[in-house]
């Protein structure tokens, strides 16, 4: 049967969202709905590296129309700035080399309810939640991360004397993996589930570890915590939680195998073959919408197109780049392998040579920073770089350009593709993961199947070949702005398997 009358409701539907503006205010938790911690190592509302951040921030607020979902994150440099008057509600105590914490409370103020673990030797320090400030991770991560898992594990056994005791533990990554262990090595009898947000990162240490860890020598096997001989925070995870989650459908069959499971395919393929491995996409919150976002130069919205031309002079301006008429391509990204940067840069000169633009931020590996500034001063006027991010100036760019190239050689999920959409900027992706999910080739972007520079060059020609049809490029623009890519259905797929593991 076919789909169209239901995707055109979904399009319908996801259009009058669109039209909505943003409550600032979250729904009041239904009586006796089910509590979730949902345990993360960054939140964008004080800290992120990456699009963990933004999903730490928007899905417990989505939640909790369902379920009464409080967050629990590490009390970085940034927060205790934020709030240096946060109360301590709980003192926990201190487990073979895990010293003892605090746990502050902070009442956001559209009600969501955030514990930080309080520990000032282990988080208040300069740089991300994972390194310094030069981007080298901290030697004691593996201490530090089993702080945040064994906090959330004594949260819900009931320490601290909290008048909150959750029925369920979200987990998030590798920083989070040993909550799911503690909790089976403790005997405390609470469910949970682990996102994958990007199981290239994996948490490993030496087993020299394990008694600073308080880890059982028997659950140093294929069955626990070791990898390769390493002990390995997400494989804990992966092992002891009730069910594993990733962050697309496409991603989620991906990690099963060996091109894209990272050493891990074995027990993926385990969990799928029992019912324990999901593929939930994420959804994008309603602050990105052109025609409310107080960062750009102009708003705009499916019927005018004025603004974002207006969007589009600005972001010329702000990277030195002449007048045009021609297509304005951006790259909003992390400057690293994965995201298939060396693809983009080695698709310039075809850009530029067929009269686009380009415009590049992010921060990431040193050479492609220099290969990027050094491709800037070879096309003074065409090219612009700016190495760093700024959130209003990454939005300006969404909101201003054509196209956004995103040739990731695998992507989880990918937020990018789908600020761009909502932005009106067509995305020009590589078919994995979150990509091949939140993607219509031909209609609201473009997709190319091999990660090779042939390939991203076929789609780039027929993104051009678009652009040069008025009509056809509005109209998949409107596509793209209205696609539903919202968190609803994050919200039911996730509920979904709380119900699974016995929850809700």
């Amino acid at each position: 049967m076919s789909t169209a009358p239901a995707r055109m409701a979904a399009e319908r539907s996801d259009e009058r969202a669109f039209a909505t503006a943003v409550s600032p205010v979250l729904p009041a938790v239904p009586r006796a709905a089910p509590k979730v911690l949902f345990v993360t190592p960054e939140m964008s509302d004080f800290v992120k590296a990456g699009g963990l951040g933004e999903v730490s921030s928007a899905l417990p607020r989505a939640m909790r129309g369902a379920v009464d979902a409080r967050v629990l994150i590490p009390g970085y440099r940034a927060i205790l700035a934020q709030h240096p008057d946060m109360p301590i509600v709980a003192r926990l105590p201190a487990h073979r080399g895990v010293p003892a914490c605090g746990l502050g409370r902070i009442d956001l103020a559209d009600g969501l309810v955030v514990y930080v673990v309080v520990s000032e030797a282990l988080f208040d320090r300069e740089g991300t939640p994972y390194g310094d400030a030069n981007g080298v991770d901290w030697r004691d991560n593996d201490v530090r991360f089993a702080r945040l898992g064994l906090a959330a594990a004594e949260i819900a056994r009931g320490a601290g004397e909290l008048d909150w005791r959750p029925d369920l533990l979200h987990l998030n990554d590798w920083p989070t993996g040993f909550a799911a262990a503690y909790a089976a090595w403790e005997g405390i009898r609470v469910p949970s589930v682990i996102t994958v947000h990007n199981l290239a990162y994996q948490g490993l240490f030496s087993p020299a570890r394990m008694e600073r860890l308080g880890v059982p020598r028997d659950a140093f096997g294929l069955d626990g915590v070791e990898f390769h001989g390493k002990l390995s925070f997400l494989k804990a995870g992966l092992s002891y939680a009730d069910h594993v989650t990733t962050v697309s459908q496409t991603y989620a069959h991906e990690i099963t195998t060996p091109e894209h499971g990272c050493g891990l395919d074995g027990l993926l393929r385990l969990r799928a073959a029992q019912g324990r491995l999901s593929g939930i996409v994420n959804g994008i919150d309603a602050s990105w919408d052109p025609r409310l976002d107080p960062h750009l130069a102009a708003p705009f919205d499916l019927n005018a197109w004025e603004g974002k031309a207006a969007n589009a002079a600005a972001v010329r301006r702000a990277f030195g780049l002449c007048a045009s008429v021609g297509p304005l391509f951006a790259v909003v990204s992390r400057l690293v392998h994965q995201k298939g940067v060396d693809l983009a840069i080695d698709a310039a000169e075809a850009i530029v040579a067929a009269g686009g633009q380009i415009v590049v931020t992010g921060r990431g590996e040193g050479r492609f920073e220099s290969e990027l500034r050094a491709l800037a001063r070879r096309h003074p006027g065409m090219v612009g770089v700016e190495i760093g991010f700024d959130e209003a100036n990454a939005r300006r760019m969404y909101a201003g350009s054509d196209f956004l190239l995103m040739p990731s050689r695998f992507e989880p999920c990918g937020l990018s593709q789908m600020y761009a959409q909502r932005f009106a900027s067509l995305p020009i992706a590589h078919r994995t993961g979150g990509l091949a999910d939140t993607i219509d080739d031909g209609l609201t972007g473009f997709l190319f199947e091999r990660p090779s520079l042939p390939a991203f060059l076929d789609a780039i020609r027929r993104a051009l070949d678009a652009f040069g049809a008025r009509s056809r490029l509005e109209a998949m623009r409107r596509a793209a702005m209205t696609r539903p890519m919202g968190w609803d259905g994050s919200v039911r797929g996730y509920a979904g398997v709380y119900r699974q593991v016995g929850v809700g």
